[in-house]
């Protein structure tokens, strides 16, 4: 009965919460007894928060007893949720996945982070993320690499691998991740969960700079919980220099009605012509296909525009060597050390170039993009590498670009800001899962999650449990 409770829909868990069938407590310590036995698998989680979420609990409580209206309640009060250790937590150890930093508690939350608290969810603890969520896997040498609860020999991806692993194992509803270049919709496809990658501007980073490339986003078990979610942590701050235009319906609303028909864009051929897709992940799309035309809507092949992908890489490898905190550079994994002195042997010259590319791409894409509603790819090439194989891209830059390799189909979102979304397309023939990204219209959110939402209803996934769950 408990593990039932703990795949319980995060939107379901709130209803129970609030209708009194269960207490916020009871949730909390239900999650943090599963954390307490599965986590040493998995290593999703780098801090567990056990003090602070029972308090939070007890709060929860206060609350919900003096409401005269439920109405009035935060819409996820009691609800448990994570954060990536990426993300500035306020009296919660962040490490943002470096050595020097393993002590490291900061004295305020980040906006995102504020947002989560507002819509009542609980903080479970910290999910583990490579040094400053530079790769697709999350392995690093100063912590316990994650490990994927499909098979725990593999990665779960990154840079959010400890939030994928989590939601695919029960460690909670929803998980909070983000995504410069692919790091939701990896862990996502390779867990066999929902994640969204917003547009460019849609969720706030302060205090923090805004990126090009990186955004906050959900991972969810259904797209009703990551749109729910979505829906409260997005919006601009003060000062922000990118803002777009509120949604004109709440996206859970999105998740709870069908689209009309749409013309649908797809491919299983990457931007990177060289790199081989595995058949299981173009079986996924093919699959796929039958569901949409089954529901009506305009299918064409198409090739994608040439994109140079790899141009993406010096604003984020920029971004964090421009980081006045940064810890010393011999203290860094290979991987950031290859990074920072890729960005340091560049001219400012060379960083405005990239920033103008990103901007030529961005429009020359969206151009493109007029003729489509969506576009439906693999998410991934292929099956998640073992821990610690020579494909996790530990040695040097072309280490990395080979992994890059496993990520072909993500990126380019994150250089035109478009969002994208990885959509569970069951399991392969070694019973690990594969996905599909639908990508939307610019700041169109909207149509992707419909989309989703109507191929989960036509291909369910949210009964699909892990070995390790």
């Amino acid at each position: 009965m408990d593990q039932e409770l703990a795949f319980t829909s995060a939107l379901d868990q709130a209803d129970l919460v609030r209708r009194g069938e269960v207490s916020p407590t009871d949730l909390i310590e239900l999650h943090l007894e599963r954390i307490v036995r599965l986590n040493p698998q998995l290593d999703a989680y780098l801090t567990v928060a056990s003090d602070q979420a029972r308090e939070a609990a007890r709060q929860a409580e206060k609350m919900l007893a003096a409401a005269k209206d439920a109405k009035d309640l935060p819409p996820f009060l009691g609800v448990p949720i994570s954060i990536k250790d990426l993300n500035d937590t306020a009296g919660i150890r962040t490490t943002h996945g470096t050595a020097e930093w393993h002590d490291r508690v900061p004295d305020y939350d980040e906006e995102v982070v504020k947002r989560i608290k507002r819509a009542g969810f609980i903080i479970l603890g910290k999910t583990n993320t490579p040094e400053f969520g530079s790769r697709a896997v999350t392995h690093t040498p100063a912590y316990p690499p994650a490990r994927n609860p499909w098979d725990t020999t593999r990665t779960p991806g990154g840079s959010s691998g400890g939030a994928g692993a989590a939601v695919a194992a029960g460690l909670g509803p929803v998980a909070q991740g983000s995504d410069g270049g692919g790091s939701i919709r990896v862990p996502s496809a390779w867990c066999g969960v929902f994640g969204i990658k917003p547009s460019r501007g849609r969720v706030s980073s302060a205090p923090h700079p805004q990126s090009w490339n990186a955004t906050n986003g959900p991972i969810a078990r259904t797209v009703a919980d990551a749109a729910a979610l979505l829906d409260a942590i997005s919006g601009p701050a003060i000062g922000d220099v990118w803002q777009l235009a509120p949604p004109s319906q709440p996206y859970l609303s999105d998740a709870r009605r069908a689209p009309g028909r749409l013309r649908v864009a797809w491919t299983t051929t990457p931007v990177d012509r060289d790199t081989v897709v595995a058949p299981a992940w173009r079986d996924a799309v093919t699959s796929t296909l039958t569901l949409l035309e089954a529901q009506g809507h305009e299918l064409t092949e198409v090739e994608l525009p040439e994109l140079d992908v790899t141009t993406l890489a010096l604003v984020p490898a920029s971004g964090t060597a421009a980081r006045l905190d940064l810890p010393p550079t011999e203290t860094l994994d290979t991987p950031n050390q290859t990074l920072l002195a890729y960005a340091t042997g560049m001219t400012a010259k060379d960083l405005m170039i990239a920033e103008h590319e990103i901007q030529r791409v961005t429009r020359r894409f969206a151009e493109w993009f007029q003729s489509f509603d969506v576009l439906l790819t693999p998410t991934m090439t292929a099956a998640p590498p073992l821990v610690g194989e020579a494909a996790m891209g530990d040695e040097d830059f072309a280490g990395m670009l080979e992994l890059m390799k496993l990520v072909a189909f993500t990126p380019m979102a994150n250089m035109t800001g478009q969002p994208a979304v990885a959509v569970p397309a069951g399991l392969d023939g070694d019973g690990l899962p594969v996905s599909v990204q639908v990508v939307g219209q610019p700041n169109d959110e909207s149509t992707i999650i419909q989309v989703a939402a109507q191929l989960e209803a036509a291909r369910p996934w949210a009964h699909l449990r892990p070995p390790i769950s």
